[in-house]
């Protein structure tokens, strides 16, 4: 081919595409970054920042309402939602600034537009063409529905219209019992409104360990979120309030909205990856552990490649992608060793197998666990939660899973991940000091009792 315009040019600029910019114009190359929206995607606009912004909102609506338990006297009147908006449009507000000042230090020229693969090594955008010796796609998610379920952004909405309420719905069906649904399911709890979540899978969560899917289905009983599991959505119809939703067994749970959150679906379909020859399955383009397509310099990463819809994988994919085509030979990215965090009250975290795949991998005889319950911890008896660790450790080796379930645990996953992606055994882990009082003490008895020296737990 003809010199290329960029050394790199990538499609989308979400986590998975922005970091691969940085990091190659970080390695000395020329970067052509793609973007019909804004700088930094999915995550920092409608996903992970701003619904972290409104579960903190949330937690602090619950702090005010509980806060006489710990001998404060406050009163909650009310949920202000176009101030809780205003918080947290501020804080994307603020990092969108910041990472397109990042982008523009870098040298990285931003593409700005519709992108489509028009040729192995080339994207077309609004017209124009531009080509580059590797592609990388990342052209990540979007919210996904039901066939026949129709999606009116008022009454039946998904994750992106529930950040753009101006007001608290007084009740809310919430159609997934996964992460999103989870969260949200959480936030408007805490915001007052009565939550029904149907989930057609056996439990809520159900990607966890099914001890992290029992403890949260617990916590969510006893804050008055109401959950039906095992129950098919059937059909919706809009009533003179709200909606009427029917579920399997033709029982009707009637409410203000209904929230769709059935998952993410990849953002491939009319941008020439088919007609190009790229292998795809289901509307996901196929890459191997290097990020590779089946088209020679041609790369994907994130959400658009089977497996953990994650920002942080993307952005280690990408990354990755950036140290590969500049020779550096860097270490794949471990699919399992990817840190895993609902955000809710209480937050569930891991990382690794759970019980179940390590027993199918090893055998029922070839494992051990160990559940360490925070109520032997310090800390969490003064934040008022409960929760637990729970480690999967391969018989008389390295632990292969750590599962968190309790308020904060998902400041724990950085430590949980090392110990993981290290190969650590519980016997390199039981002399490393943990400060007291915190709860990551609770991750270092769980291991000193897996290394044989239990001391606030029983063996």
């Amino acid at each position: 081919m003809a010199d290329p315009d960029f050394d790199v040019l990538i499609l989308g600029a979400g986590s998975g595409g922005y970091a691969c910019a940085l990091r190659a114009a970080q390695l000395g190359l020329s970067v052509g970054l793609v973007e019909k929206g804004n700088l930094g995607g999915t995550c920092l606009h409608v996903g992970c920042i701003p619904t972290k912004a409104l579960l903190h909102a949330a937690e602090v609506a619950d702090q005010a309402r509980e806060s006489e338990q710990f001998g404060v006297r406050a009163t909650l009147e009310g949920i202000d939602m176009p101030g809780v908006n205003a918080y947290k449009d501020g804080v994307v507000s603020r990092l969108y600034k910041g990472l397109a000042g990042l982008i523009k230090s870098r040298g990285i020229t931003v593409i700005e537009g519709t992108g489509r693969l028009t040729g192995p090594r080339e994207v077309t955008v609004d017209g124009t063409a531009y080509t580059g010796r590797n592609v990388v796609l990342a052209s990540g998610s979007y919210a996904r529905t039901l066939p026949g379920l129709d999606v009116d952004g008022e009454r039946v909405i998904t994750s992106e219209h529930a950040l753009r309420l101006e007001n608290v719905p007084a009740s809310v069906v919430v159609l997934g019992g996964g992460v999103i649904g989870c969260e949200f399911a959480s936030v408007w709890r805490s915001f007052g409104a009565e939550v029904t979540i149907v989930e057609a899978l056996p439990r809520l969560v159900a990607a966890e360990d099914e001890a992290s899917s029992k403890a949260l289905e617990r916590a969510f009983r006893k804050r008055g979120i109401a959950f039906r599991t095992g129950t098919p959505f059937q059909s919706v119809k809009h009533t003179d309030t709200g909606v009427a939703v029917t579920v399997e067994g033709g029982d009707v749970i009637e409410a203000d909205l209904l929230l769709v959150a059935v998952g993410r679906g990849p953002v491939t379909e009319g941008l020439g990856y088919d007609e190009q020859g790229v292998s795809m399955d289901r509307g996901f383009v196929l890459a191997d552990d290097r990020c590779r397509t089946n088209l020679e310099g041609v790369y994907a990463v994130g959400d658009i490649v089977p497996g953990l819809q994650l920002a942080h994988r993307g952005f280690q994919q990408g990354v990755f992608v950036a140290e590969d085509i500049a020779g550096l030979d860097p270490r794949p990215v471990d699919e399992a060793g990817i840190p895993r965090v609902t955000y809710s009250h209480p937050e569930v975290a891991s990382v690794g197998l759970d019980e179940a795949k390590a027993a199918s991998t090893y055998g029922a005889d070839g494992i051990e666990t160990f559940t360490f319950d925070l109520g032997g911890n310090g800390k969490s008896q003064i934040l008022k939660t409960q929760g637990f660790v729970k480690l999967v450790r391969r018989k008389d080796g390295p632990v292969i899973g750590v599962h968190l379930v309790g308020d904060r645990v998902g400041e724990l996953i950085g430590e949980a991940q090392l110990i993981y992606n290290w190969e650590g055994y519980p016997e390199d882990v039981a002399p490393l000091v943990h400060a007291h009082p915190t709860q990551n003490e609770a991750l270092g008895e769980a291991h000193l009792a897996l290394a044989g020296k239990p001391f606030h737990a029983h063996s």
